[in-house]
């Protein structure tokens, strides 16, 4: 009997290692996912694509382009309502409210009024949520219950020109994140659990693009697209490592995510084209050689996949578009105009990828190397859509304009 009930007992165990495993291996807690690299850790797509998706909630929350993020079977959503940014966390099986923090917003104004909620998406880890306000207010938040930790507004109504759109990083007990704007701005690190200020590197201000983590030689850098350039520093101390110039020109933006493939680089903006360079180690620093450059293919408001050697894309004349990261040459460019504005959320799922334009019309494609091939395509809302889908098991979250709802592949 007591062999019985071991036996028992040591299956129990393993039943919930294994929930929570998968639990884990379908979490989004950040911008751009686990690895902030747009990929899914895990999904299985169905044997045939069903005609439509199921609806099975949707909850009006607010305005925002926020992507949600998704931590066990918690929603972590930053939104503006009325004339407060809130942070809400809801169940994600009904979209139940389980707490809400709020605080007075800056007023968005001028063009970007068209756009007056949150751009910037939570990042989630060790227990606290970190937002990014339009306005630049930076915020860290119990993650269970909602209290908040610290709050901080080191430039205060200072922003980009469009306002604010970084995503912040929480990496090593850090909270780190672009503040400012252009000619007054930094790249800041505060320590998660106290808020004080660990270091800042502050030579040029932000656009609105979104830090990722590099590591060369041991050495852990945080690397982004700033005002001008290319830069990263180190993670421990701010110091800079390596930069290349990278200034727009004309109606264009630095607002793409630097994509990191071991100690290559590719960094991309409309105008300029997609550029790859080797990050290496050398006696009086680190150095950024470049691999090759595509002078034909960017995005403007959206950052693409690397997927397999291949970069999968929206171009800044609204194509879907697939390069060569071997070497940096055209693959194919769908002819097809997706979206003209430039804005679409790119997810790699495996066996095929989501592109989420802002029409919120998401094409399912596979990762071709030859030319685009569609598998299905789904009208997921009314409004306009400008956050990434989040894709959980057969589960498709989707913020618009000014609501959050869960979709079903059956």
């Amino acid at each position: 009997m007591k062999n019985t009930n071991r036996m028992i007992a040591a299956v129990a165990g393993c039943l919930v290692l294994i929930t929570a495993g998968s639990l884990a291996a379908q979490d989004w807690p950040q911008w751009r996912g686990p690895n902030r690299d747009g990929k899914l850790a895990s999904f299985t797509a169905p044997d045939k694509w069903p005609a439509s998706l199921t609806l099975k909630w949707k909850k009006t929350v607010g305005a925002g382009d926020a992507t949600p993020a998704l931590v066990g079977d918690r929603l972590y959503l930053f939104t503006r309502q009325g004339d407060e940014e809130v942070t809400l966390c809801l169940n994600a099986s009904d979209g139940g409210q389980i707490w809400r923090d709020k605080y007075a917003a800056q007023a968005v104004t001028g063009a970007a009024a068209r756009h007056p909620g949150p751009r910037s998406s939570p990042a989630v880890g060790d227990g606290k949520v970190v937002n990014l306000g339009v306005g630049g207010v930076l915020s860290c938040l119990d993650a269970s219950s909602g209290n908040l930790l610290w709050r901080k507004d080191p430039f205060p109504k200072v922003v980009p020109q469009f306002f604010t759109s970084c995503s912040p990083i929480i990496a090593d007990g850090l909270a780190i994140a672009q503040l400012g704007g252009r000619g007054n701005g930094a790249i800041m690190a505060y320590e998660l659990a106290n808020g004080n200020e660990k270091w800042r590197w502050d030579a040029e201000g932000p656009e609105y693009a979104s830090p990722v983590l590099l590591t060369v030689a041991g050495d852990k850098q945080i690397v982004t697209l700033t005002e001008q350039s290319i830069v990263a520093v180190g993670l421990a101390d701010g110091k800079l490592r390596w930069k290349r110039p990278f200034a727009p020109a004309r109606r264009a933006y630095n607002a793409a995510t630097p994509i990191v493939d071991g100690q290559t680089v590719i960094y991309t903006g409309a105008g300029r084209g997609t550029i790859a360079v080797k990050i290496e180690k050398q006696a009086d620093g680190f150095a950024a050689k470049e691999l090759w450059s595509n002078p034909d293919l960017a995005p403007q408001f959206n950052t693409p996949v690397l997927k397999e050697g291949l970069l999968f894309g929206l171009s800044n004349r609204g194509s879907l578009y697939c390069i060569n990261a071997e070497t940096g040459q055209t693959a194919w460019t769908d002819p097809t105009g997706r979206d003209r504005s430039g804005f679409a959320g790119i997810v790699d799922a495996g066996p095929c990828l989501f592109a989420l334009p802002s029409s919120a019309e998401m094409l399912v494609f596979k990762p071709d190397p030859k030319q685009y091939v569609e598998i299905a395509k789904y009208k997921l809302a009314d409004a306009s859509a400008y956050a990434h889908p989040v894709v959980a098991g057969k589960r498709i979250f989707v913020k618009d304009q000014d609501s959050l709802s869960l979709w079903v592949i059956q």
